[in-house]
């Protein structure tokens, strides 16, 4: 049942002494980390899968007929080692990373693999799923010829859901696959989970490494005093002379905005889009190794491409409604981000340069400034780091919801960074714990997240535990910690997430919180970035650090003004990385992709979005959501999910804005629900209309 490799790795009991051998003592379930360490990780994690194989094995062996109870239910309750370890060891790899995780990690991943083909790859298990699927669906058909007075096979509407979801899970992985297809599957399965390790290492250290080196402060100019002494300390802390310009994720880099040194801003760029695209960690041909067996995979299951299959199982549901949608906002994108790089153009033209990909956050700030009397560099006084997260953040989460946040010091966390909170309702009622890890450091991989170490289910009787990973910079000394305005921006979406994984109230852990289809799973937490500039969250928190000056209305009325300014590059360099995604994944396994860089711009130029001025949000090399994350033909998501999005904002201003009744409707009816329910059912029974996709073509300046 299980693969010779699994076996052999993997012990048969957890010694009773490791951390994660038992539920955690601590509240909610925290994890005790401060007993904890990777050596115990590795242990529970072989451990976990070898317990889980065993109780999958007491499914598939009993000799009564497969039910509800004795096999899905069983499904969902096993695995319990294994997750708890999962959350730890994966938390820890994308946020505390080391060389001796690394290891651990090379050498779990193919088991990992290995353990999930042996559960959905077992025929005896998915013959006992597809028979608790016939049967509940043929009582579902006896049901209805009775004129729908009796409940399917005596299951809610979540159960049999559940079931649904287990059969289509278990389809699409490849059970319904020969003994010989089945072996196939496996052997790729191992082969990607190795590359998208790699991936995703090598994204590390090429990032580190891209840091760029500056020795003359002159060279700085344009950066504030805060900004400067964290390159410095960035330089310290790597044992270099000189200030340091770490990198984020994305191509566009926060500091090209503000350098007044043209080849500061060229080093920067150029370093950006070339991470991981040459020497030891280069990362094309694992890229394009990645993407032709996924496309072997795909045809493999009976799907065209990998993006065919990826849709099959999402809200879109075909890639030719992908399509459909990315065709209404490239033409306008491409004219609006030509339009916005003419203005660009004249401004660098009167400094005597040609404008270039570097000088055009830079020069964009500048028509912000001249045109829209909005400096956002200047605005970082007013965005400091824990008002924003205290008295913005969390105040809207109470306003909607009636959430409350009691810091909890007592609380370790995995790194001495992360900081814990204890949520409550409007009741007083405990609802779970909440942990942020907001601080940029080495080993940390690039971008902002959130993830789940527990996640509420009724039936094994627990409640969440959720955190978010940023990746700011640390103010230098005890000075504050002061945001961008796309920061706060960010803390506010990534705290949508964690908003999903509090509210959840399901029975079955297959359904918690975030547990929907990636092209619905942004769209609750790109409505609540929404909240950051409304009047009675932004009066709550921005405040100047030093005179506790509220920011002026006119400001705020400037930013609005500006907000179409710059949405033509934003929306292309976004468009750009969702075509370079689906580029890659409709691919055929006949494909042969010899210069993975060659690939990339043949792609973007025959998508209409090539551009040496708008660079992809993500090129090929260090597309971390696609090759080493679950956006695989999916980073078409965000903008689905922002169809949904921009016509929600719509509806909570229409009927009254930021009120409780406002806010329970949409967790009670949405957020609530995971994936319990349809996730379009969902969405329409708060707006009470199918998407209409004219509000989001308004707010980008598109319609």
């Amino acid at each position: 049942m299980s693969t010779p490799a699994a076996a052999s790795a993997t012990p048969s009991a957890l010694p009773v002494d490791n951390p994660l051998a038992a539920p955690s003592p601590l509240p909610f379930g925290l994890p005790p980390f401060a007993d904890l360490t990777l050596e115990h990780c590795r242990e529970a994690l072989l451990a976990g899968m070898a317990a889980q194989r065993a109780e999958v094995t007491a499914i598939t062996g009993s000799a009564d007929p497969a039910t509800f109870e004795n096999t899905i239910v069983a499904l969902e309750r096993s695995g319990e080692l294994l997750h708890r370890a999962q959350a730890v060891f994966y938390a820890l790899a994308s946020s505390n990373s080391s060389d001796r995780l690394r290891e651990i990690e090379r050498e779990v991943a193919p088991l990992s693999a290995a353990h999930s083909d042996a559960l959905r790859l077992d025929p005896e298990l998915f013959a006992r799923i597809d028979a608790v699927h016939t049967s509940v669906h043929t009582s579902t058909h006896t049901a209805v010829q009775a004129g729908g007075q009796q409940e399917p096979h005596g299951l809610d509407a979540e159960a049999v859901r559940l079931v649904e979801r287990y059969h289509l899970d278990f389809v699409l992985s490849g059970a319904q696959l020969d003994e010989a297809g089945r072996d196939e599957l496996r052997e790729l399965n191992q082969q990607l989970s190795a590359l998208s390790t790699t991936f995703g290492q090598n994204l590390v250290v090429a990032t580190e490494a891209a840091a760029v080196l500056v020795t003359d402060p002159a060279q700085l100019a344009g950066l504030s005093e805060a900004e400067v002494e964290a390159a410095g300390t960035a330089a310290t802390e790597r044992g270099r002379e000189g200030y340091l310009l770490t990198l984020v994720l994305p191509s566009g880099q926060p500091a090209m905005a503000k350098l007044r040194d043209r080849e500061l801003r060229r080093r920067l760029h150029e370093a950006s889009v070339g991470r991981a695209s040459g020497g030891e960690h280069d990362n094309g041909p694992v890229a394009a190794r990645i993407a032709h067996l996924r496309a072997v995979r795909a045809r493999l299951l009976g799907f065209d491409t990998h993006a065919d299959l990826v849709a099959a199982d999402q809200t879109a549901k075909t890639s030719a409604a992908v399509d459909e949608l990315l065709g209404t906002l490239v033409p306008p994108s491409v004219t609006n981000a030509r339009a916005e790089g003419e203005v660009l153009a004249e401004l660098a033209a009167a400094d005597g340069v040609e404008l270039a990909a570097w000088d055009w956050a830079f020069y964009s700030e500048q028509v912000r400034r001249d045109r829209y009397a909005v400096d956002t560099a200047a605005l970082r006084p007013w965005f400091e780091l824990d008002r924003v997260l205290v008295d913005g953040v969390f105040h809207a989460a109470r306003l909607l919801y009636g959430y409350t946040f009691t810091p909890r010091p007592d609380l370790p966390g995995y790194h001495p960074d992360v900081r814990v909170w204890e949520v409550a309702d409007a009741a007083g009622e405990p609802v779970g714990l909440y942990l942020g890890d907001f601080y940029a450091r080495d080993g940390k991989r690039g971008g902002a997240w959130m993830s789940s170490f527990v996640s509420q289910s009724r039936l094994l009787g627990t409640r969440p535990v959720v955190f978010n990973v940023l990746n700011v910079t640390r103010a230098a000394g005890d000075q504050p910690t002061l945001l961008t305005l796309d920061e706060v921006t960010t803390l506010f979406h990534e705290f949508g997430h964690t908003l999903h994984g509090l509210s959840s109230a399901v029975t079955y852990p297959r359904f918690s919180g975030t547990s929907v289809p990636r092209d619905f799973v942004e769209f609750p937490s790109q409505v609540n970035e929404m909240w950051a500039l409304w009047p009675e969250v932004l009066d709550h928190y921005a405040r100047h650090t030093q005179t506790d000056e509220p920011l002026g209305r006119e400001v705020v009325a400037a930013i609005e003004a500006a907000s179409l300014w710059g949405e033509g590059h934003g929306t292309l360099e976004y468009l750009a990385a969702t075509l370079l995604d689906q580029a890659w994944h409709r691919i055929t396994p006949d494909t042969v992709v010899d210069d993975p860089q060659a690939f990339e711009a043949a792609a973007l130029e025959a998508a209409g979005v090539a551009s040496d001025l708008v660079p992809p949000r993500y090129r090929t090399t260090y597309f971390q959501h696609v090759f080493a994350g679950g956006y695989a033909a999916g980073y078409y998501s965000y903008i689905w999910s922002e169809v949904l999005d921009a016509d929600t904002v719509e509806w909570f201003r229409a009927n009254g804005g930021l009120t409780r009744a406002n806010g329970d409707r949409f967790r009670d009816e949405l957020l609530a629900r995971g994936g319990s329910v349809d996730p379009m059912d969902a969405f329409r029974a708060v707006v009470g209309h199918d998407p209409d996709p004219a509000p989001l073509l308004a707010r980008r300046g598109l319609g």
